[in-house]
């Protein structure tokens, strides 16, 4: 029965890790004959999961949504929040487990039955965290991504199958893509979608909140080995190179460790000077968006800025407007 009960589990997990296994391929993962997967079948069935079974050349097995939540060793309830916090979690963009949760979302999404779907939508357009949206440091709230889209794309980016979709670029000008779709990548708090552009014979890097209309193909690709790290390199640089960027460089009197463990992710680029001082690379669009950043750093704690004179000039006639305005409020009144 021990046997029988962990097979039946790696059956469950491979299901889960994949859409679509022929049986030829699950007999030899499991080592087992074609009777006693129908028989490890049937055991989830019961249980509630809904297994599809496909006939013909291209015949297999698939997992697909139940009219119940499968017994997860979850009430409904408790599935209801951990795929909330999942979805919260994947749009706001955290880096260090983003894949971990959206591999995570894309599991409990595939078995979650259509009434417990339209509760978290509802739960979700009705909390803080989704109702303004991530600020970046500009001061301008950042644009939200679409739940189901992320989801639709991480499906496809695991099963390595072709999309289509339509995109707007940077420019508003519209265009019909079909791409091949490799890892959903989040860089300043904006997600994008790293994918091989079959008609630009490119790499392409993708704003999610700029794709619309997106048709799963179901064509399956071969997909090249490209690492987390390697597609993280392709999307900052392609980001980078696309926007007008305003550098300089922060010195502040702080050891490294002090300011990293202040502006967490966003000091992953802080450098030690010497034991008390460290240096702060920062970019941004504008020199407004700049001065935000700015915002940042601790209170007390002294800095000086290396940048252009177009910084350090509006960086002057903004302290000079702050001084007045603090004068004229402690002014008496007449």
């Amino acid at each position: 029965m021990g046997a029988t009960t962990s097979r039946t589990l790696e059956l469950l997990s491979l299901l889960q890790s994949h859409r679509h296994w022929s049986a030829r391929e699950l007999t030899g993962r499991l080592g087992v004959s074609d009777r006693t997967l129908r028989r490890d079948v049937e055991r989830l069935r019961e249980l509630g999961y809904g297994i599809e079974s496909l006939r013909g050349t291209a015949g297999g097995y698939r997992l697909e949504a139940g009219t119940g939540l499968p017994p997860l060793l979850l009430s409904d309830d408790e599935g209801v929040a951990i795929a909330l916090g999942l979805r919260s979690q994947a749009t706001a963009g955290l880096r260090g487990a983003e894949h971990t949760t959206l591999s995570a979302l894309a599991k409990i999404e595939q078995v979650l039955p259509p009434a417990l779907r339209r509760r978290i939508e509802a739960l979700q357009s009705h909390t803080a965290v989704g109702a303004g949206g991530a600020w970046n440091r500009s001061g301008r709230p950042t644009p939200e991504v679409d739940t189901e889209l992320l989801g639709v794309l991480a499906l496809a980016c695991r099963d390595s199958e072709r999309l289509r979709f339509r995109y707007t670029d940077a420019t508003g000008a519209p265009s019909a893509r079909i791409v091949e779709p490799y890892r959903l990548v989040p860089v300043a708090r904006r997600w994008y979608l790293l994918a091989w552009d079959r008609e630009r014979l490119d790499w392409r890097t993708f704003r999610l909140d700029r794709i619309s209309e997106v048709f799963s193909t179901r064509v399956r690709f071969e997909p090249e080995e490209v690492s987390e790290e390697a597609a993280r390199e392709r999307v900052e640089r392609a980001v980078r190179h696309r926007r007008r960027s305003i550098r300089a460089r922060v010195v502040v009197e702080l050891p490294q460790a002090e300011l990293v463990e202040h502006l967490g992710w966003y000091g992953r680029e802080v450098e030690a000077v010497d034991a008390a001082h460290c240096a702060w690379p920062i970019e941004a669009e504008s020199v407004e968006a700049l001065g935000m950043a700015l915002m940042w750093l601790p209170a007390g704690v002294g800095y000086r800025i290396d940048g252009s004179p177009e910084l350090r000039e509006f960086l002057g006639a903004q302290a000079e407007r702050f001084a007045a305005a603090a004068a004229a409020g402690a002014a008496p009144s007449a």
